[in-house]
């Protein structure tokens, strides 16, 4: 009987903000999806809509060396997404250890089970997707933009720990032969991110009436991609992508902090209240040890070899981030209560 599935796709940290949003479009698109998650503080505790025996979910942390083998053995995926992992830079800062284990140690075993499969499965055709963060480049100034050549210059634990995965997975296509493709992107927004990031925290202190915290003089810079822009390139580059390569995945835009903040005090003013400037809960604190002064990223070589571009502008991306998280407060505010939150 033939499969009615396209592919069977193992996606890693898929109760992520970022992953959510790949598998449901994954699943829109009729792959067979199975997701890994050790459902940690960040996930997204969600249902997703999916016919019968189209979605499977193990919770399993990857630093889990016999359950991730037996899990990849049993399905027999065509593609794997690896995006497990600790992402939150001020909690590397403090808690360096959970990212050492997590984002190296848990992409080794990754790497060591698929190395397995493939050794037992000779024909059997596989990509190991492997998504980073511009992060790991460093920091730059002036009008340069970080290229799929540039050297590894991370400043924080996180960073630090992204790079050595990279280095990681590289090593496993020179070395074992590994259909590997690595991706680096630029900061993701949307609806469902974990309010300790820089959009939705400023979202929530704002319609709270809470000071809204910037770190130094507000004058970081970043590239900001909406994350199904962000979700289409990596399903793209599934297809087309080539074996062996780097791809940086970024956006058209690239703002300041304080930029972005009054732009979305700005967007809740005309929402909320004309009379009320959101704008004056902007507090600036100290800034945090480490803090890269700019990410921007060229994704020409994406563009050109399997023809993606982002179709989300920053003010189309903010308009909808912003609405969801006013439709969706009761969300916003039970994470808030949880936890002490900071942000990227």
């Amino acid at each position: 009987m033939q499969n009615k599935f396209k592919k069977t796709v193992l996606v890693t940290g898929g109760l992520g903000f970022i992953g959510s949003n790949l598998i449901i479009k994954l699943l829109k698109l009729n792959y067979k999806v199975i997701n890994i998650d050790a459902i940690l503080y960040p996930s997204i505790k969600k249902k997703f809509l999916h016919e019968k025996n189209q979605y499977v979910f193990h919770k399993v942390n990857i630093k889990n060396y016999k359950k991730i083998k037996k899990i990849i053995f049993e399905n027999n995926p065509s593609i794997i997404f690896h995006l497990a992992a600790e992402s939150h830079v001020d909690r590397s800062i403090s808690n360096p250890s959970q990212f050492i284990q997590s984002n190296i140690l848990g992409t080794y075993n990754l790497l060591e089970c698929t190395r397995e499969f493939l050794k037992k499965n000779k024909s059997h055709f596989l990509k190991f997707i492997h998504i980073s963060t511009d992060e790991v480049y460093g920091s730059i100034s002036g009008d340069y933009k970080f290229k799929e050549s540039s050297k590894y210059f991370p400043n924080s634990p996180y960073s630090a720990s992204k790079a050595s995965s990279d280095h990681l997975v590289y090593a496993w296509h020179k070395t074992f032969n590994m259909p590997i493709i690595i991706t680096h992107c630029a900061n993701n927004y949307g609806p469902y991110q974990f309010p300790e990031k820089l959009i939705p925290l400023t979202i929530n202190k704002a319609i709270n009436l809470k000071k809204i915290p910037i770190y130094g003089n507000g004058k970081n810079i970043r590239n900001w991609i909406y994350v199904e822009d962000h979700v289409d390139a990596l399903i793209a580059l599934s297809n087309k992508g080539v074996i062996g390569n780097t791809y940086n995945i970024g956006a058209e835009k690239i703002l300041t902090n304080i930029q972005l903040v009054k732009k979305i005090c700005a967007l809740l003013d005309n929402k909320i209240s004309n009379k009320y400037k959101y704008k004056k809960l902007i507090k600036f604190v100290k800034d945090r040890p480490g803090h890269d002064f700019k990410y921007d990223i060229d994704s020409t070589k994406i563009k050109k070899e399997i023809n993606w571009s982002p179709n989300i502008s920053i003010d189309k991306g903010l308009d909808i981030t912003i609405n969801w998280y006013l439709n969706n407060q009761k969300w916003l505010d039970k994470i808030s209560k949880k936890l002490k939150l900071n942000y990227k």
